[in-house]
């Protein structure tokens, strides 16, 4: 498998380049940038690209890799701190820019394999420093009225370098400065689909569970679902899928998801009830990561005693990658502890993980689900967290918080729903800030919670943007939201993006 790998000096885009290669049909891997080599080569390694970063490179201290990174044999590219780092190993001089630019910038470019039909046009900049003297064997590529050095090559070595931030919307021609460097470049064929995916999935986790019996985890969403299909076709009936109620499930949500799996889906599903023991481990805990880690826990241990009965060995996960690199798995930034990663205990009493989706985005994810066959309802269902309300209630959980979240979250799907929004939007749900106001209903002081509506659009589930709901449905959300839940006076709404946000609150 032709495969990219990007370095990440800790670069607030570093998971948009991993798309921008996918989406050239290559496959691409995130890894730190002091990986070792044999790492970084793996299988089928086609070229190597040096995220940026918020270091200063001269700086004391400053991330960097390894020098053998220059000497794969496939070519590298360096964006903004990459490029940086690139020319200072090999003799160039970087220093503060005389004149930072950050935003949109308009760039010459020279004739060059990086910019193949790419004319002068609007790029994105975001930059402190810059190269001051090009190191020897590169040439000057392109430059900007502020900046003389936007973009340095050495085609001899292959090492290419480009001081803005092509994987942006805002860089005009984005997706082709991708297609030169993967395609034309790192001469990659790029025929990696989610049709051909599938059947390497399903070899993959055939080789990895041999005779063995595996037990899953559904919640009803895309992720678990894709899995267990997937897993389903590689093993058969040696598949036993678990449905955990832990009480923290939207209004009739465990009924209509075993409704489905059963009649549409045609899965051996076991429902096991363990509201009380949810809730009882997390009584009194405010803490998200610590609820996040309980919630992982508990579901380990429910899922253990199920396979105990059943001689599962194996665990089946619907993990996808905006988990694991946002549970700071592979050297990145912790973000939060999802319960089906940085959430799992220690010791865990299978033989081991089935994860065959853990290095998908959720937009992959989904199409994935259609090269199988899957209906189109489950497949584009909305996402739902595995540590469900429970992150969506500010502070400890009762069973009074998670009354009024269920009855004002079933307000907003009923309303998103009547209104034509249910696919528009990807994402929407309530909130139960904790937070208490005074207000006034019948002539009547009250001081009551505030529910928050969030609703966002995303792909990824990386980077989103809130969703922009018509007044007139927002109105609506909030009469019945106030009028049909006991004990809330007051509904605001979320606007904002991720980042800086993330989707969920906790």
């Amino acid at each position: 498998m032709e495969r990219i790998v990007i370095l990440n000096f800790g670069a607030q885009y570093n998971q948009l380049i991993a798309r921008r290669v996918r989406e050239a049909g290559v496959y691409s891997e995130i890894l730190p940038p002091m990986s070792s080599l044999e790492k970084i080569k793996g299988n089928g390694l086609s070229g190597v690209i040096l995220t940026g970063g918020p270091d200063s490179v001269y700086d004391e201290g400053s991330r960097t890799c390894l020098e053998g990174i220059y000497s794969l044999d496939v070519p590298v590219l360096g964006i903004c701190y990459g490029m940086q780092l690139m020319c200072k190993h090999f003799g160039g001089r970087i220093a503060p820019a005389p004149t930072r630019e950050y935003g949109k910038t308009f760039v010459r470019f020279s004739e060059s394999p990086m910019f193949v039909d790419m004319p002068d046009s609007i790029t994105w900049m975001s930059h402190n420093d810059s190269v001051i003297e090009c190191p020897e064997g590169f040439k000057v590529t392109a430059s900007s009225d502020t900046c003389d050095i936007c973009a340095v090559e050495d085609n001899e070595r292959r090492l290419y370098g480009v001081q803005f931030h092509p994987e942006v919307n805002h860089t005009e021609y984005c997706a082709q400065f991708f297609k030169n460097f993967v395609l034309g470049i790192c001469g990659c064929i790029g025929g990696w689909s989610m049709d051909n995916l599938a059947n390497e999935l399903i070899d993959e986790i055939s080789k990895q569970v041999g005779d063995c019996k595996v037990v899953a985890g559904l919640s009803g969403g895309v992720d678990s679902s894709v899995a267990a299909t997937l897993v389903h076709r590689a093993v058969g009936d040696r598949l036993t899928c678990i449905f955990v109620d832990h009480g923290l499930l939207r209004l009739n949500e465990a009924e209509e998801v075993m409704s489905y799996y059963r009649n549409e889906i045609g899965l051996n599903v076991i429902e096991v009830d363990a509201k009380e023991r949810f809730l009882s481990k997390l009584s009194g805990v405010t803490d998200p990561e610590t609820k996040r880690k309980i919630i992982g826990t508990e579901f380990i241990r429910v899922f253990e005693e199920e396979a105990r009965k059943i001689g599962a060995e194996y665990l089946l996960q619907g993990t996808i990658y905006p988990d694991v690199i946002e549970s700071g798995v592979g050297g990145a930034s912790v973000i939060k502890s999802h319960h089906n990663v940085g959430g799992l205990p220690k010791d865990i009493g299978f033989k081991g993980l089935v994860e065959p989706l853990r290095k998908l985005f959720k937009d992959e994810v989904r199409r994935l689900g259609e090269s199988l066959g899957m209906p189109a309802p489950l497949v584009w269902r909305q996402p739902f967290p595995g540590p469900g309300l429970a992150i969506r209630i500010m502070g400890d959980i009762t069973p009074e918080k998670l009354d009024i979240l269920r009855k004002s979250d079933f307000i907003l799907r009923d309303e998103i729903a009547k209104a034509g929004l249910d696919r528009a939007i990807w994402q929407y749900f309530t909130v139960f800030t904790g937070v208490r106001s005074v207000g006034v209903m019948g002539d009547i002081r009250t001081y009551d919670y505030t529910i928050a509506v969030r609703a966002v659009s995303s792909t990824d589930a990386m980077t989103v943007e809130f969703s922009e709901i018509p007044y007139p449905v927002l109105r609506r959300i909030s009469s019945r939201i106030i009028a049909e839940t006991p004990h809330v006076n007051r509904v605001v709404f979320d606007i904002t993006d991720k980042p800086p946000g993330t989707i969920e609150w906790e």
